[in-house]
């Protein structure tokens, strides 16, 4: 579904990711762990047309998608999630979800937002609370709502676990699950928690200092002597 293939990328100057070769198969969860600072975030950024793109190619399906705008993505059916400021706080939780139903159909609009608001029925007791009195989990919810208003066909969660209390973690856990497996869709996932993230997902890739330093079945690297050394990202990238 996603193909990065050779991307050097930043922000302006900034060279912050590599020569990043990684691909994100369909109907798959994928995740991409390592430590802080190691240029996760940024690729994700970079897929979704947020960065400067030196060289490289990103494909999504059939179509080259390098430098697109964002927007432009985003009619390709792919969604990004960051980690912070993915609901606007100062709007109720039933305007945040008018507002993501912009591109549709004003005819399909209500109806779109009453089968995506069934995935997760705890926001219909919101709808008139503003979305910065939510919790960080209710907020994780409500964006995904917004996302998944738009029918994508991939989603890329940056870090949705971050500050999350261990209940609204698992929970956030199971509706990753969902996604793959009841809406079949493509997720690809930047968590800092490592071993949540392994064992949820279907592939994984490890990056470090920018770099891709090794990828393969989440069983496999959680086995590998170097696993942790990889995690602090002072391993040397896989042959």
């Amino acid at each position: 579904m996603i193909e990065v293939k050779g991307i050097n990328a930043g922000y302006g100057p900034l060279h912050i990711i590599f020569d990043i070769d990684m691909t994100f198969k369909d109907k798959e969860v994928t995740c991409i762990v390592g430590p802080n600072g190691s240029g996760k975030s940024t690729l994700l950024k970079t897929i979704f047309g947020l960065t400067a793109v030196y060289s490289g190619t990103i494909r999504c399906g059939d179509s080259i998608i390098t430098k697109l705008p964002p927007h432009e993505i985003a009619r390709r059916g792919v969604a990004y999630l960051p980690q912070t400021d993915n609901v606007f706080g100062n709007l109720s939780v039933a305007e945040n979800l008018w507002l993501a139903s912009y591109t549709l159909d004003p005819g399909s609009s209500k109806e779109t937002i009453r089968n995506v608001v069934s995935l997760f029925p705890v926001l219909n007791d919101f709808m008139g609370k503003s979305a910065g009195l939510l919790s960080g989990g209710e907020r994780q919810m409500l964006a995904l709502c917004m996302a998944l208003i738009r029918k994508p066909q991939v989603i890329m969660l940056d870090e949705p676990t971050a500050n999350l209390a261990p209940k609204m973690a698992k929970q956030l856990v199971n509706n990753v699950k969902m996604l793959r497996d009841d809406l079949k869709l493509t997720v690809i996932l930047v968590e800092q928690n490592a071993k949540l993230a392994l064992d949820l997902s279907d592939r994984a890739f490890i990056m470090g200092s920018g770099r891709k330093i090794a990828e393969g079945e989440p069983g496999d690297l959680l086995k590998s002597p170097d696993f942790n050394k990889m995690l602090l990202g002072i391993a040397p990238a896989q042959s």
